[in-house]
């Protein structure tokens, strides 16, 4: 709870029980879309608005706490790990899990810091690596 707190103070934002279930729903649950996070939270908070949400969602987003992923089928799902790491994508069930590799990231700086990509600065690398899951 107080990681959550620090978080929000740090960004300047006001610390509302709404920020902080919904930030505490994103942390808990696996890249969840905005209807995962209503219903995890209204278990505590049945009352929540899903505009509240939603705007709360965007604030995150705007101000670095959250990032947005789209899948392949238009879907927007929500990642609270803002360390650098890849996404594995289920071809077959929209399912996304991380994927941190640091040597990885290293030979995919290395590797377009050869190619000096003219007129444009690369701020972050992320891979999105499709396939299935075995259970």
């Amino acid at each position: 709870m107080n990681k959550i707190n620090d978080k929000l103070r740090d960004k300047g934002l006001k610390i509302t029980p709404q920020r902080i279930s919904i930030l505490e729903a994103i942390y808990n649950l696996n890249h969840p879309t905005a209807d995962d996070i209503i219903k995890y939270i209204r278990q505590q908070h049945s009352n929540i608005a899903t505009g509240t949400v939603y705007k709360v969602l965007d604030t995150f987003v705007k101000n670095d706490l959250i990032k947005k992923v789209i899948t392949d089928k238009g879907v927007v799902k929500y990642d609270g790990l803002l360390t650098n790491h890849h996404h594995l994508h289920s071809s077959k069930s929209d399912e996304i899990k991380d994927y941190i590799d640091e040597e990885l990231d290293h030979i995919l700086t290395a590797y377009f810091k050869k190619k000096k990509i003219t007129n444009f600065e690369i701020e972050e690398i992320s891979l999105q690596i499709k396939g299935k899951f075995n259970k």
